[in-house]
């Protein structure tokens, strides 16, 4: 929940991004320098006071709240109740899939047999669930982090274990930009958590990658779906052949 802290910091970003200075701002209100700075500092000002600065910094109100929303802490996982919301209606899951890519109503209802009606109700849903904020014209804000994850035993990797892990490794993997390759061996306990850090980094770049392309044209992009995984496992078969009290990988 944005807080009067939160509101100051948006004010002082969009004075550095305007180039103004303290003096500049109480020179436009008709306030000394020093109340400015008091102002700001504690963060008492009446809603009159906040559209005169707003004014000063050729910005609306609407904009300014833009702003402090954005900088709000995103989510990095749902709670178990709102994901199991999201798995209750696979047209929702569908469009919930779609705007963790960036796709837009239209990309939806052109790609899918989802109408506009459809799918803007689903994106309300969304909304109530905490996964977007649903602006005007259909538009929205993810809420969730580029980091962003679904709970490891949540409802939703549930389903995927359930409906798409067979079918996702059942792909050859031998087209254009495909890979799969499966390495094994044991390694130091403390340098594991560091070959995860090097996976999450991965993520975070084919995730950042996404964001950029999106100005590309769709004929010059692909859908990818990449996951990560690493874990200390054996395969079942292998394990029932060990010798009693030996452990995997040894």
């Amino acid at each position: 929940m944005s807080t009067t802290n939160d509101l100051v910091a948006a004010i002082k970003k969009a004075l550095k991004s305007a180039q103004m200075t303290y003096a500049d701002l109480a020179q436009e209100l008709g306030m000394a320098e020093s109340s400015v700075k008091r102002m700001l500092a504690k963060g008492d000002m009446p809603l009159s006071r906040v559209d005169a600065i707003c004014r000063a910094l050729k910005i609306d109100f609407a904009d300014l709240a833009r702003r402090v929303a954005d900088a709000q802490p995103q989510l990095q996982e749902l709670t178990a109740e709102q994901e199991r919301a999201v798995v209750a209606d696979e047209k929702l899951l569908l469009v919930a899939i779609n705007v963790l890519s960036s796709w837009t109503l239209e990309q939806m209802t052109s790609a899918y047999r989802l109408s506009e009606a459809e799918v803007v109700k689903y994106l309300a849903q969304l909304d109530r669930i905490g996964i977007i904020e649903l602006r005007a014209l259909n538009r929205y804000r993810l809420k969730v982090a580029k980091t962003f994850r679904w709970r490891p035993h949540g409802p939703v990797m549930q389903y995927f274990r359930e409906h798409a892990l067979l079918d996702y490794f059942g792909g050859a993997f031998d087209g254009n930009g495909e890979h799969l390759q499966l390495v094994h061996g044991t390694i130091s306990r403390a340098l594991a958590p560091g070959f995860v850090e090097r996976l999450q980094r991965v993520a975070q770049d084919f995730a950042q990658q996404h964001q950029t392309d999106q100005k590309l044209k769709d004929s010059e992009r692909e859908g990818f779906t990449l996951i990560l995984a690493m874990r200390s496992w054996e395969l079942a078969a292998f394990e029932r052949l060990r010798r009693v009290g030996t452990a995997a990988g040894a």
